[in-house]
């Protein structure tokens, strides 16, 4: 990999293990709805007018239902239901279990008929990562609820069924596009909760730089630079990520928030990891080959 690729790499997984912190300070003086109108907002007016100097909203009529679709479980539901989960556990613990992606995507792959070899790699792998997501749910709640541990749950599907549905429906139109229309369609519909939910008191400067940071560097500036990230490292390599940003999640809860780091936490992470990577990796046995654009990758799921 070019240094070029090892930078944006290494910003990338930065930007998408912030978001965990930035909403766990936002939530502190916004409803989740406030939360996820304004981040949406901000980020669809940064890219509204790039998507629109490239053409990239047009091509998107004729699919406008499963984009619709991909915006509901991409980020209408996963943003809403992440926000509110945040409320009631540590921004750490958040970000640990939705590193469960990888690991719900196999499984969702094998469900569906996506991937057709249920190999001994992969079933162990599945059996490891249900066994890390059980020793962190079991053993390191911090003091949160089982409904926000089924929230995240929630996130987590939405995060795996968003690439699939980019894949086999809306690959050959621009990623921009898709992006782009998913944040104004998302601001749309919370508009109206956002805005009548939103303080009457000024939110705190933490909060407000919490929300400018969430809107325009972890999801403007973050989707903009996943393309460059995957125009130079391919598609493969750069979803590799999704396992550097709940590392990064976790370092930043601890360090500075103060939020506790137990055995359990470190060892449902590891197996988490362990379970993603043997359920998703090559088997380097034959088989039919899919051919999927750099534009597929680029709906990995963004806290």
């Amino acid at each position: 990999m070019t240094r070029r690729g090892w930078l944006l790499f290494g910003v990338m997984g930065v930007i998408w293990g912030v978001p965990y912190l930035l909403i766990k300070v936002a939530v502190a003086d916004l409803s989740p709805a406030s939360l996820v109108f304004l981040r949406t907002a901000t980020g669809g007016l940064v890219l509204l007018p790039l998507a629109l100097a490239r053409g990239s909203i047009l091509p998107l009529r004729a699919r406008w239902r499963w984009v619709l679709l991909y915006t509901v479980v991409e980020l209408a539901v996963p943003w809403m239901l992440l926000a509110d989960a945040e409320r009631h556990v540590s921004s750490s613990f958040a970000g640990l279990l939705v590193a469960a992606v990888p690991f719900i995507g196999a499984l969702l792959a094998l469900l569906t008929g996506a991937e057709d070899r249920l190999d001994a790699r992969r079933v162990g792998g599945l059996l490891v990562g249900f066994l890390g997501v059980a020793t962190l749910v079991g053993f390191d709640l911090s003091g949160g609820s089982l409904g926000a541990v089924a929230e995240i749950a929630v996130v987590t599907i939405g995060y795996a069924l968003g690439p699939m549905i980019i894949a086999h429906r809306l690959r050959d139109v621009p990623a921009v596009g898709v992006v782009t229309a998913s944040l104004v369609l998302t601001a749309i519909g919370y508009a109206p909760a956002g805005v009548l939910q939103l303080p009457h008191h000024a939110p705190s400067v933490q909060v407000i730089l919490a929300v400018a940071a969430l809107g325009l560097v972890c999801t403007a500036v973050a989707f903009l630079l996943f393309f460059a990230l995957i125009a130079e490292v391919g598609p493969i390599r750069a979803t590799v990520i999704t396992y550097v940003n709940p590392a990064v999640a976790l370092g930043l809860g601890v360090i500075v928030l103060g939020e506790a780091f137990t055995a359990a936490t470190a060892a449902g992470f590891a197996l988490i990891l362990l379970g993603s990577f043997l359920a998703t990796g090559r088997t380097g046995q034959p088989g039919p080959q899919r051919q999927v654009p750099d534009e597929a990758m680029a709906a990995t799921g963004v806290p």
